[in-house]
């Protein structure tokens, strides 16, 4: 890892717990790990879980780190932010943000001036050390800044930096929206072999092993999902009829427009958080 440097989390919830674990898992020294959040059950969570140091007072917080996550939920994001811009040192701190739509400009303009941030779209595999997460940031983030958010995310799955922030909308349409849509599959899967007369249990069971399964040959193969199709797909067979199946009823172009849909609407939130009044 790089010099330690003081890591500040702003809001203690699932995503900044995920975070926090993967870090001193990797061997990240808790004394350079600090909490703030509003609520005591959390807060008395965290210090057991992690023997980390938490705290009531964001603006302590602000001031005492050296990388700043902000895991707040975006509707609650401008007030938080505005009331550490009085103790922020552009320069001299990173911002990682966590949240959802709200643009590197947004969140500099509401600190009050040309700040280093880091925007992250995180998935939640990253509960369980199997995420995947898109990471751009500003021209301001220094090479310290950029090794220390890697790390960050690099605990918890892989990470991909993605030179236009812009490109955060595609990821968020990918990857962070992407478990759902596994989910999805899965549950229809499951659904329609209990209607041919398979036990819920199996069904399930069968389901999730399958996932699995596939998922391992794709990341170790190094081949292609359509070669691995491909080598399973015998003309006339049984995979050959289903996915025949999907074909004939659309099924490539309503993938391409979930995520466009997807990606659209994460643009939009960004916009949305841009125009609202100073």
């Amino acid at each position: 890892m790089s010099e330690r440097r003081r890591m500040g989390f702003i809001g203690g919830g699932n995503m900044a717990r995920a975070l926090i674990g993967g870090l001193i898992r990797a061997g990240y020294d808790p004394k350079q790990i600090s909490v703030s959040d509003p609520l005591a059950p959390a807060r008395d969570a965290l210090a057991h879980d992690f023997s980390i140091t938490t705290l009531v007072d964001n603006r302590q917080l602000a001031a005492e780190c050296d990388l700043l996550v902000l895991a707040v939920k975006p509707q609650a994001a401008r007030p938080v932010i505005e009331d550490i811009s009085a103790v922020f040192q552009a320069g001299h701190q990173t911002v990682v943000s966590i949240m959802a739509g709200i643009r590197a400009t947004t969140i500099e303009r509401w600190l009050g001036g040309q700040c280093a941030v880091v925007r992250a779209m995180p998935n939640t595999p990253a509960l369980i050390g199997s995420g995947a997460t898109g990471v751009f940031a500003n021209t301001r983030v220094d090479p310290q800044g950029r090794q220390l958010a890697s790390e960050l995310f690099e605990a918890v799955g892989i990470i991909r930096w993605v030179d236009e922030e812009r490109d955060l909308d595609s990821v968020t349409a990918l990857s962070g929206s992407g478990p759902a849509y596994f989910f999805y599959l899965a549950e229809l899967l499951e659904r329609a072999a209990v209607s041919q007369g398979l036990d819920p249990e199996s069904a399930r069971a069968l389901c999730v092993q399958t996932a699995i399964g596939a998922a391992q040959m794709l990341r170790d193969s190094g081949e292609s999902a359509a070669a691995l199709r491909g080598r399973v797909t015998s003309p006339g067979g049984t995979t050959h009829a289903a996915i025949e199946t999907f074909r004939a009823n659309g099924i490539e172009g309503i993938v391409e427009l979930a995520l466009e849909a997807a990606r659209a609407r994460s643009a939009e939130l960004g916009r949305q958080f841009d125009q609202k009044p100073q």
